[in-house]
């Protein structure tokens, strides 16, 4: 009787840790987390912009834009690095930004719709025709004019704005949209990515670029045996840094290679801590767990770690620097980079038309037609849920270029035509939010015009 009330014991302790959510909800549950994250994160981005744009068309002009022009000066013995604010933001916070670029692409890839090339099939059809169409209309435009380098900054899309604008739409928006968008939004970075790297870098320096290679080579070493120590790799993380900042290559890359090499998969699985802590509970329930010592040391303690690798760094990663990127980093990046005067000069400007031609007119186009040509040839497959002029909507809405057009162009042009392709890219994305707003509200079902079942 004794050994049955222990059992009983044993069973009603252990039977919460065993209740643990199926496979399908495992999946579900961080791409629904990215999605509030990214709605919430797209209207403070919003507001940031709004701000920067309204102080850099007051008064207070003169002195917001020296405040981002602040030195800052970083000295370890011989070696000086001399930044100023805006650039540290650029450069260094940035960095953590494509981190998780990075690891939202392997997350992706590993049990995303990625993983599935029929799946991954339309939005990666989508995402090529638009950085394709836009960079072409761009570059017929600008072929030799001032702005010929910028033919990289419409062929971005948003995913923190497009998201926080679908979230308006509410319950209207089918899951498979919000998929196919996230999914298209990740090639696409992708894609940006891959353009930064080739086409915007320069002066190569091959010993810093060998360095960062090393450096790479360490971190694959290190999760290859088995090293869990954050600050090991933190270190060599910005030692990587360092290396692509002095080869040429712009050091944001650092941080995408940096989250493709974070492993997706658990050192420990939910079996073997189950094992464990029910093993622990067996030896411990009849000892004073608050004055003993040892049991604290050698049994409870180590016991903290192995709930922590449980869960992939991948994913632990990815939950904890996410909020700091779409609530911290991303909003100080626009406001440092947002900040543009409202000039006709430049609102009228060859290259500010160009960018905003690209966006409003050759992101639909280019997203649309590729999709199309991909269902047609029969290599990628239409959701049921969705239509044709849902998709035009949608890719709209992928006009909505800002993080990664901003960045580009401060790559590629100098002012005055900077300020004109920053000019084009908000008022470009400003009119693609419009229309692509205007076309779901009609189109999705429930709204002015409901729409019909593809064929």
């Amino acid at each position: 009787m004794a050994k049955q009330t222990s059992q009983q014991q044993t069973d009603a302790y252990a039977l919460p840790l065993r209740t643990v959510p199926p496979a399908i909800e495992l999946w579900v549950r961080p791409f629904m987390r990215f999605m509030q994250i990214e709605a919430s994160g797209g209207m403070l981005l919003l507001v940031c912009t709004v701000l920067a744009l309204l102080i850099s068309n007051s008064p207070w002009a003169a002195g917001y834009e020296s405040f981002w022009k602040t030195p800052v000066i970083l000295t370890i013995g011989e070696f000086q690095l001399k930044e100023t604010l805006a650039h540290l933001v650029n450069d260094g916070l940035m960095t953590i930004f494509f981190f998780v670029v990075g690891l939202e692409i392997k997350r992706e890839l590993v049990v995303g719709e990625l993983r599935d090339l029929r799946k991954a099939a339309l939005p990666a059809f989508g995402a090529v025709g638009g950085m394709v169409v836009p960079a072409f209309f761009y570059f017929l435009l600008q072929q030799e004019g001032p702005g010929s380098k910028g033919w990289g900054i419409p062929m971005a899309t948003d995913i923190a704005f497009v998201v926080g604008f679908l979230t308006l739409l509410g319950t209207r928006v089918p899951p498979s949209l919000k998929i196919m968008l996230l999914s298209l939004a990740i090639v696409d970075d992708i894609g940006a990515i891959l353009v930064i790297a080739i086409f915007y870098s320069s002066n190569l320096s091959w010993l810093a670029l060998g360095l960062a290679m090393l450096g790479l080579a360490f971190t694959y070493l290190f999760n290859w045996i088995g090293v869990r120590r954050v600050p090991i790799y933190v270190f060599i993380g910005i030692l990587i840094w360092l290396a692509f900042l002095k080869s040429g290559i712009h050091p944001t890359i650092c941080g995408v290679l940096l989250g493709l090499l974070t492993p997706a998969s658990a050192w420990i699985g939910d079996k073997g801590l189950l094992e464990v802590m029910q093993t622990i509970f067996m030896r411990s329930r009849d000892r004073d767990l608050k004055n003993d010592q040892i049991l604290r040391q050698h049994e409870v303690g180590p016991l903290s770690l192995m709930v922590t690798e449980t869960i992939p760094p991948l994913e632990r990663l990815e939950y904890s620097l996410h909020p700091w990127v779409a609530f911290v980093i991303i909003p100080l990046f626009a406001l440092a980079n947002a900040a543009v005067q409202v000039k006709m000069e430049y609102l009228f400007d060859a290259v500010s038309f160009a960018v905003a031609f690209g966006l409003v007119l050759g992101k639909p186009i280019g997203i649309v037609l590729f999709c199309w040509l991909g269902v047609k040839l029969n290599l990628a497959r239409f959701p049921a849920v969705l239509n044709w002029k849902i998709m035009v909507g949608a890719g709209c809405l992928g006009g909505i270029g800002f993080t990664m057009s901003l960045f580009i162009a401060h790559l590629a042009l100098t002012e005055p035509w900077l300020s004109a392709a920053k000019l084009g890219t908000l008022s470009g994305s400003l009119i693609s939010m419009i229309l692509g707003m205007g076309i779901l509200w009609w189109t999705l079902p429930g709204g002015g015009k409901a729409g019909s079942t593809a064929s």
